[in-house]
């Protein structure tokens, strides 16, 4: 590897590593809040976490897995999302760092966490103390793990079998996205020439 790509490698490594650190104290501190939240919805919630973080593992794993050509055919083709999702394929290392290590450990990690709160506020609800309390945390903590597990075990065998059409799916919600973000960037440019 030559020294101008590795130092671009090193630089996104630490990127992405200082990058987790405030999202993670971001999400972690939010279940503080998850004793205000009925159990029922916390479970929702836990379900939802685990769900979303299985959801970008895949997409990450599909990044990883997926070839080039079949793109270059949809966009020579005029296919939505082909040419984005070019672009996420050449840049699969960094894609699957961000989607599997980034978004999805910390989702992991978040589930846990919402787990053992929602575990509380179950055991408070149902006037459950002592042992028991501690029983109710620890049988939802251990089934958002297993459910994560279960999760993310079935999006990367659906991601290796089907990374083509989980990449086309991603680059157009993500290519929408940003188109939309540089239109209203645009607009916001013309506003200011035109005002000055």
């Amino acid at each position: 590897m030559k020294k101008h790509s590795m130092d671009r490698a090193l630089r996104f490594i630490l990127i992405v590593t200082l990058l987790s650190i405030p999202l993670s104290a971001i999400f972690d501190g939010a279940t503080l809040f998850m004793n205000q939240v009925p159990w029922f919805l916390g479970i929702l919630i836990v379900i939802f976490i685990v769900l979303f973080g299985a959801f970008f593992d895949m997409i990450g794993v599909a990044a990883a897995a997926a070839d080039e050509p079949p793109f270059h055919a949809m966009a020579s083709k005029k296919i939505h999302g082909a040419r984005f999702a070019i672009k996420i394929v050449r840049n699969a290392e960094r894609v699957a760092s961000v989607c599997s290590d980034v978004i999805g450990d910390i989702a992991g990690v978040l589930s846990g966490a919402v787990a053992l709160a929602v575990g509380e506020s179950m055991a408070h609800n149902f006037g459950v103390e002592g042992f028991l309390d501690e029983v109710f945390s620890i049988a939802l903590t251990v089934m958002a793990t297993a459910l994560t597990i279960g999760a993310k075990a079935c999006g990367k065998t659906i991601a290796v079998y089907y990374p083509t059409t989980i990449i086309l799916f991603a680059a157009r919600i993500s290519g929408d996205v940003f188109q939309a973000f540089s239109r209203e960037g645009q607009k916001k440019k013309t506003k200011k020439r035109t005002n000055v």
